[in-house]
This record gives C-alpha cells, structure tokens and sequence, in this order.
C-alpha cells in the first residue's frame, strides 16, 4: 500500500515550485539567495520528515534559521581567528 501523504521532500519541491514567480522577480543578484534557502531547508528535510507538522512549512523557517545561526557561528569564530592572529600580542610570534 502506497503513503496517503507526500514525503516532506516532496513537499519542499512543491512548495519551492509555487514560489517559482516570486524568484524569478527576484532581482539577479538575489536569486541564488532564494535558491541557498531552499539548499539550507534540503539539508534538514530528515528531521523535518520526522516531525509531520501540521503546518509543512514551519520546518522550513526553522531549517533556514539554524543553517543561518551554523553561519553566524562559523563567522564569529573566523572573526575572534582573525582578530587573535593581528593581536599585539602575536606580533612577538
């Protein structure tokens, strides 16, 4: 017997299609923007599956919001990296 709803992958295509003309407004330069989110939600489509929420794009938002926090962590450590490395303190190295 077949499922009798569509996989939350299948839903994520579904719900990137319908925002199909809002991209393609997009200016150019913003489109591959669009498109990371999308990429950003793919990456966490297994843990969104297993939560069968009620509303499929909850999982969504909350994908694209802990790729961008992962993000925010890795430059914060490349700036403390950075700033380490031009120390005063490090000049004497």
């Amino acid at each position: 017997m077949g499922r009798t709803t569509p996989t939350y992958r299948d839903t994520l295509r579904a719900i990137e299609d319908r925002w199909g003309p809002y991209r393609r407004t997009l200016r150019r330069r913003d489109q591959p923007r669009f498109d990371q989110l999308f990429v950003y939600a793919r990456t966490h489509a297994d843990a969104a599956g297993m939560l069968n929420h009620d509303d499929r794009f909850a999982p969504l938002l909350v994908s694209i919001a802990i790729e961008q926090e992962r993000r925010i962590d890795e430059l914060e450590a490349r700036i403390t990296e950075l700033e380490d490395s031009t120390s005063p303190d490090c000049a004497d190295r």
